[in-house]
């Protein structure tokens, strides 16, 4: 039978791509995880790997086993996880994967809140692309994300929580501030930044630009919040923003105006999702309760805070 070390070797090294790169991650020398690629292809009697000169691609049947070694080793996982919760109580450490979009600016109170209500559940936060982490949910790597909508995978328990509005922003010196109702006509043809196209907020702004006749900045896209923050209040474009983080204390308006836009009912869903097999589903639920609490207690309009 392969072991679980060859399985996650395996894994490590679909991912990657690379011998090296998978090497490296998984802390052993490159002529060991080759060596133990070989062992398992020869003790399940087929190739998985084709070697290249750049790299490492999988096979037919490679890509199929890998499939079910993402499940074994997360179901290894979860039963590591109910182990060390059995003593009563909920114990241990969930990995917990959150955009960055989102992450900083809900999750500082809940950490606390449910320190006091759990306190030997421990969380260890990764940020990260969302696509990227719906994934690493399914392969086992986390052990739940909070994040938006949608978050795809077959495997996957998927838990709406809020709705958190967007808003339209611009500053505090544009022609649009302090003009009360902003005609959508009126917009027609503004510059619109937003992040790059990795991020589920892009994909919205998109969506919103064609609507509104916006033009979607290719040239000047933010790698955060913050650096759509800096940049819209310096003059070189209009934004959407979450509200969260217009309402937040590490977020803020300042220097930004918000704009009431005709019609605006703009808005993202999000959502906690955990896989289907999870032996920690009260801990989630804990989670899930204080994270819509603590988005009710922040829906202070984000133009007072200006």
């Amino acid at each position: 039978m392969p072991s679980l070390r060859q399985l996650q070797y395996l894994v490590t090294l679909a991912d990657t791509g690379s011998f090296v790169q998978a090497a490296r991650l998984i802390r052993v020398s490159q002529p060991t995880l080759s060596q133990q690629i070989k062992a398992l292809e020869e003790r399940l009697g087929a190739q998985l790997v084709d070697r290249t000169m750049t790299g490492a691609v999988l096979t037919p049947v490679g890509r199929s086993i890998v499939t079910r070694a993402r499940h074994v080793l997360g179901q290894v996982r979860d039963i590591q996880a109910l182990a060390a919760g059995s003593a009563g109580g909920m114990t241990g450490t969930l990995r917990l994967g959150t955009t960055p979009t989102l992450g900083p600016y809900l999750l500082s109170p809940i950490i606390a809140d449910l320190h006091r209500a759990a306190p030997g559940l421990r969380l260890y936060v990764r940020e990260g692309i969302p696509d990227r982490q719906a994934l690493a949910l399914s392969r086992g790597d986390l052990d739940v994300v909070l994040g938006p909508l949608p978050i795809a995978g077959d495997d996957l328990v998927v838990e709406p929580l809020f709705r958190e509005p967007l808003h339209l922003v611009s500053a505090v010196d544009s022609e649009f501030a302090g003009a009360g109702t902003v005609e959508r006509a009126r917009l027609s043809g503004q510059t619109l930044l937003s992040l790059d196209t990795r991020h589920h907020l892009h994909r919205q702004a998109a969506n919103i630009a064609a609507d509104l006749g916006l033009v979607l900045s290719r040239d000047y896209e933010g790698t955060s919040l913050e650096s759509l923050h800096q940049m819209v209040a310096s003059g070189l474009g209009l934004s959407i923003i979450p509200g969260l983080y217009l309402a937040s204390d590490v977020g803020g308006s300042a220097g930004l105006a918000v704009l009431n836009v005709a019609g605006w009912n703009e808005h993202r869903s999000v959502a906690l999702a955990w896989r289907k097999a999870s032996s920690m589903d009260q801990a989630f639920g804990l989670i899930a309760d204080h994270v819509r609490r603590a988005a009710a207690r922040a829906w202070d309009p984000p133009t007072s805070r200006r």
